[in-house]
């Protein structure tokens, strides 16, 4: 993945402040068009305003509640080919780990020589369907702990 199609940032103190002062508009925006495909926002300078599609805005919103929670924040598009490492640090895994999902044939890879490289899409997936699966587990241990009178 090249510098230019995925940037990590983790905010200081200050700028997790200034996120969350910022979220609060990007929010109001939303809010007040909820059925709108496009937000306007009024330049600071009062000159110009900026129009953007909501999903735009609710991307930038997702991002600075993250930033103002102080947790790290990439932006990777779907068609992106991934690293074993970055994948594995994306699922907060170890990359032997990550090797044996793909050879398990849980997650499309393809290689490059000796290399394997992951779509970012082919890992939303399966994040995706992980997920679903932990749900459903805990779904059902739930129901269990139910019926047996444990909750």
């Amino acid at each position: 993945m090249s510098p230019s199609t995925a940037r990590a940032t983790t905010p200081s103190g200050a700028d997790a402040d200034f996120a969350a002062r910022a979220l609060r508009p990007v929010k109001r925006s939303l809010a007040r068009s909820p059925h709108a495909e496009r937000i306007r926002f009024r330049i600071e300078d009062g000159n110009a305003d900026l129009e953007l599609p909501r999903e735009a805005v609710e991307l930038l919103a997702t991002v600075l509640s993250h930033m103002a929670a102080g947790r790290a924040v990439s932006i990777v598009p779907e068609h992106a080919e991934l690293t074993t490492q970055q994948a594995a640090d994306m699922l907060n895994v170890s990359r032997p780990f990550l090797i044996g999902l793909l050879d398990a044939g849980e997650i499309d890879f393809r290689k490059v020589g000796t290399h394997r490289r992951i779509k970012a899409q082919s890992l939303l997936e399966y994040q995706r369907r992980d997920d679903r699966r932990r749900r459903e587990a805990a779904d059902e241990l739930t129901a269990l702990n139910q019926e047996m009178g444990l909750i």
